[in-house]
């Protein structure tokens, strides 16, 4: 097993003491299993879709969210000789329909754990759904989220810092609930997000930021890139003031191509945004486009990181024609200039505050 093409961590393990759990936890589920009856949610690189089919399930369904998770399982079957044994499928109730039996990795994000576990509350009725994580990451209210959807909620034993939450009993009625809607009266947008989506219904700071310099970038753009769109709310801001922009929307989150595509959807403009799920911008053809926009991650966990950052601005580089601008937001303990320069072009200051910087690169 590898991480291939996980580009920010192919040197580390692609299997994991949670992974491990799970399969054991679920040993005797998966012998009974019947074919299509497994459902394999985030798993990070291919361990746990693969540990299944070893252990005997048949036509097993997967969504991952991260594209470079769903890449890597796809090389680690084909290196396996297990190509063909899983289906990649959106989180919507048809992966998990007639499903008996559902492992996750636990996500982040209450919100996320809260989607998967109202879809999976409309699969079989004697489903069971194995939500499994590391100890320092689990909370008690991830049993409240289950809860809600579910009768009966356990947690095993931990093991190598591991532990796995058990879920039974879906409760009747459960409704799915996303994608959420929030009006923001003050922006002129309706904000719509999957649980996994960052920031939720929120718009935060650094998108703030960049929408109040909307006016100023890039004025005789006929084509524009909303890179790393989250939620959409930058591709939909531009479609809905430029109208003579052709606007593209890319994540490599599942959750925020769906959530990106319903805010389009909401405020008028889904024929004007076209929403692509890619990893840095890989869909684009070089020199194609006159803006980008863009504000990167900073943080993995509770560690801020600039490498995903810098993946994005080479990405802008190479997608911008000669004279084209990125525009983006950063926070201002972080080093980006220095990046921008050296992978976009001449970068200034387009706006500051105390917390946050905005500038614009200008493409070589």
């Amino acid at each position: 097993m590898r991480r291939e093409p996980d580009v920010e961590a192919a040197d580390l393990v692609a299997v994991d003491a949670t992974d491990r759990l799970l399969l054991d936890e679920a040993a005797a589920a998966i012998a009974v299993a019947g074919p299509g009856e497994v459902v394999v949610v985030d798993d990070s690189y291919g361990a746990l879709t693969l540990g299944v089919v070893v252990a005997g399930a048949r036509d097993v369904r997967v969504c991952q969210d991260l594209l470079v998770g769903e890449l890597a399982l796809a090389r680690n079957a084909e290196r396996t000789g297990l190509t063909g044994s899983h289906r990649s499928l959106p989180l919507t109730p048809e992966l998990f329909a007639g499903a008996r039996l559902v492992l996750a990795k636990a996500p982040r994000s209450l919100d996320a754990l809260r989607e998967i576990a109202e879809l999976a509350a409309t699969a079989a009725p004697d489903v069971t759904v194995l939500v499994g994580g590391r100890v320092k990451h689990m909370t008690l209210a991830m049993n409240d989220v289950l809860r809600a959807s579910f009768t009966d909620v356990s947690a095993t034993l931990a093991r190598q810092k591991s532990r796995v939450l058990v879920a039974r009993g879906p409760r009747a009625g459960v409704q799915p609930s996303f994608p959420r809607r929030q009006v923001h009266p003050d922006l002129g947008l309706t904000v719509c997000a999957h649980g996994a989506a960052f920031a939720g219904t929120r718009v935060d700071v650094g998108t703030r930021a960049l929408l109040a310099t909307l006016d100023r970038m890039a004025p005789d753009a006929a084509t524009a890139l909303d890179l790393g769109c989250g939620t959409g709310v930058l591709a939909t801001a531009l479609a809905l003031a430029r109208p003579a922009v052709r606007v593209t929307a890319g994540d490599q989150s599942a959750a925020a191509v769906a959530s990106a595509r319903a805010t389009a959807e909401a405020n008028g403009v889904a024929g004007r945004v076209r929403v692509t799920r890619d990893d840095a911008a890989a869909g684009v053809a070089d020199a194609s486009t006159d803006l980008v926009v863009c504000n990167p991650p900073f943080h993995v966990g509770a560690a801020v990181v600039t490498g995903a950052a810098d993946r994005l601005f080479a990405a802008a580089g190479r997608v911008l024609r000669p004279g084209g601008e990125l525009w983006t937001v950063y926070n201002n303990q972080l080093p980006h200039r220095a990046a921008l320069r050296r992978l976009v072009g001449p970068t200034r200051v387009a706006a500051a505050d105390r917390r946050f910087t905005v500038t614009v690169s200008t493409r070589r």
